[in-house]
């Protein structure tokens, strides 16, 4: 009778732990991160037995375990990480393609300015017309600066997102590693399913903020790493990460890690990884070639204002003014030492961003060496003066440096944002052709002036005039305003230059002919330079004078464009990878209501067999004392 009473007692208890636990997978159907729970159950080793037979004596409950599988769980988590990842980089790049098409058409502002000049050269002396192209330069440089601003405060938030992530991961760490500890307060003996479904679910958050790698330990605590292979937890311990400045520029936002090592560029995955990664070639770049385009307008016109006069016969002057490349010093430099930089050559500025680095070695660059950000070696030429010049840069040096100080040279990052308009007189703009060449009446040969032309708008002496003779065989003399004489021979095809101009000939001169090149002081109401100001719609500045203004902004426009398709692509793509992992988790963790409810019925009715057993017990047990007492 005892033991048919064990039998229907274990059965009892072990229908009540079924009940409860399937019970309990009801209750959290819906919970996020809930993994189904499940009895382990086994028959009690022991009981009645002789040579013939054995009893046995009932059923014991081992474990409640969760449905878990590391490979699907470890997958989801991964599936995560790059899932939000492409959903951080989408929206940002849908917000940068927001910025481009709201911020008024660029495109359209180019035109406008360069089809007024065309409407000078239809009107030179109109000075209604000289004001609407004021006012279309006007209308440019707020598109360029509105655009450069929207980009600079979506590079702000870029870097505030980057700071609040890390105080996330830290939160997440730190938590994680409080699991570990209860898990293993709680014993190596014991399941704590909610404890792990708890850990799983924080480690799937976090790895939605950055990538991560795990380590199971065999006493159920897990190791949690970076994707560069910096610890977050290892035990009860988490290792928070920090965010600070950048060494050359506070306002960009860097990721230490608990030893003060700067890990920004090992970060991947999540949406850390995705803000550093767009800030870094999406973000910067576009402001960069925005900034590109900003100082190729500036510098070709007015470049090609200094070719021409204004009403008042003055050689043209700037019409644009843009800043000069920043210069950021690291905050680690030990030395005295300052940089600055200017612009020689705009035909072959790039959108990069350059290190100069002093080595201390005392090479033919004076010991300093120049970079790429992102790592690639630039070549750097000494100049007779001191400075130093690389990728259409020149850069100067004062004060002493130490070995290892670095600058960080951002020549254009900034340009679309300080780009402003110069000029206020409308008469100012240079629609005539700066210099005039007159053959002498007297001249005897067939040579004619084809044209004269401006090659250094900066000579001191361009507008000072000059006289070219010619004397047997070819041979000229040029004489300037300013006294000075300079000899030559002619040759059929080949312009005569001085002075910051070239003179072009078609014909054959004969000794004693003359020819003059002075100011057009005569053709003030003239087109030439206007003319030429238009035609800059087409003319090359940038990419050794391979690629205009308005292709440079077409150019960025594609790049920015592409990076939205490839983001929503990727998105797609992702979103896709992701639910087939969380199916596949689910499909063996998930709580099953249909299945549950049968496991429910079941067990009832085993709860209520094994009572039943117990009650058959007790009678028997009571009718053996009755036939005992009444014998």
């Amino acid at each position: 009778m005892s033991s048919l009473l064990n039998i229907g007692i274990s059965g009892l208890n072990a229908a009540q732990v079924a009940l409860a636990t399937v019970s309990n997978n009801i209750a959290n159907a819906s919970t996020s991160g809930y993994s189904e729970e499940r009895v382990d159950q086994v028959e009690t080793i022991g009981g009645e037995s002789n040579s013939q037979y054995t009893i046995g004596s009932g059923v014991d409950v081992v474990a409640v375990q969760r449905a878990y599988s590391q490979f699907l769980t470890t997958a989801l988590w991964s599936s995560n990480s790059n899932l939000q990842a492409a959903t951080t980089t989408s929206n940002l790049t849908s917000t940068l393609n927001s910025a481009f098409s709201g911020s008024g058409n660029l495109q359209t502002a180019l035109d406008n300015l360069y089809s007024g000049f065309s409407s000078v050269a239809n009107s030179p002396s109109s000075s209604s017309v000289r004001q609407s192209v004021l006012g279309d330069a006007s209308s440019l440089t707020s598109v360029y600066n509105t655009l450069g601003q929207q980009l600079s405060q979506q590079s702000s938030q870029v870097n505030q997102q980057i700071g609040d992530t890390v105080t996330s991961i830290n939160g997440l760490t730190s938590q994680i590693a409080t699991l570990n500890q209860q898990i293993l307060a709680s014993g190596s003996n014991s399941n704590p399913n909610s404890l792990l479904d708890q850990r799983d679910q924080l480690i799937q958050q976090l790895a939605g903020f950055t990538g991560i790698s795990t380590a199971t330990d065999s006493n159920g605590s897990i190791a949690v790493y970076t994707s560069s292979g910096d610890t977050l937890v290892s035990g009860a311990q988490s290792y928070a990460l920090a965010s600070g400045p950048n060494q050359y520029d506070p306002g960009s936002t860097d990721v230490f890690d608990t030893s003060g090592n700067d890990i920004t560029s090992q970060l991947s995955g999540g949406s850390l990884g995705a803000l550093v990664s767009y800030r870094n070639t999406v973000l910067e770049p576009a402001q960069n070639a925005l900034g590109q385009s900003a100082i190729a307008l500036a510098s070709s016109v007015n470049a090609q204002q200094a070719d021409g006069l204004n009403l008042n016969g003055q050689q043209g002057q700037a019409i644009f003014s843009v800043g000069s490349p920043d210069v950021l010093p690291s905050s680690t430099n030990a030395g005295s030492a300052s940089v600055s930089a200017s612009i020689s050559d705009v035909s072959q500025l790039t959108t990069s961003d350059y290190i100069l680095r002093y080595t201390g070695s005392g090479t033919g660059t004076n010991g300093w060496s120049l970079s790429t950000t992102t790592g690639q070696s630039v070549a750097l030429t000494a100049n007779s003066n001191g400075s130093l010049s690389a990728d259409g840069l020149t850069l100067n040096v004062s004060g002493t440096a130490q070995t290892g100080d670095s600058y960080e040279i951002e020549p254009t990052r900034n340009a679309s944002t300080s780009l402003t308009v110069s000029m206020t007189d409308p008469n100012g703009i240079a629609a005539a052709a700066a210099l005039a060449g007159t053959a002498a009446t007297a001249n005897t040969g067939t040579a004619t002036v084809s044209s004269v032309s401006v090659t250094n708008s900066s000579n001191a002496n361009l507008l000072s005039g000059a006289t070219v003779t010619f004397g047997a065989g070819g041979a000229y003399t040029i004489t300037d305003g300013a006294g000075n004489t300079t000899t030559g021979t002619y040759t059929s095809g080949q312009p005569i230059t001085a002075d910051g101009w070239s003179l072009s000939l078609s014909g054959t001169p004969a000794s004693g002919d003359s020819f003059t090149v002075a100011a057009n002081t005569n053709g003030l109401n003239s087109n030439a330079n206007a003319l030429a100001l238009a035609g800059l719609a087409d003319s090359g500045v940038l990419d050794g004078g391979k690629t205009s203004v308005v292709d440079s902004y077409s150019n960025l426009t594609t790049q920015v464009g592409d990076a939205g398709s490839l983001a929503t692509s990727d998105l797609t793509t992702q979103t896709n990878l992701y639910n087939e992992a969380a199916s596949n988790q689910q499909s063996l963790a998930g709580v099953n209501l249909n299945t549950e409810a049968a496991s429910l019925v079941q067990y009832q009715q085993a709860y209520q067999a094994s009572a039943q057993v117990i009650s058959t017990a007790q009678q028997l047990f009571t009718s053996l004392i009755t036939a005992i007492e009444d014998g």
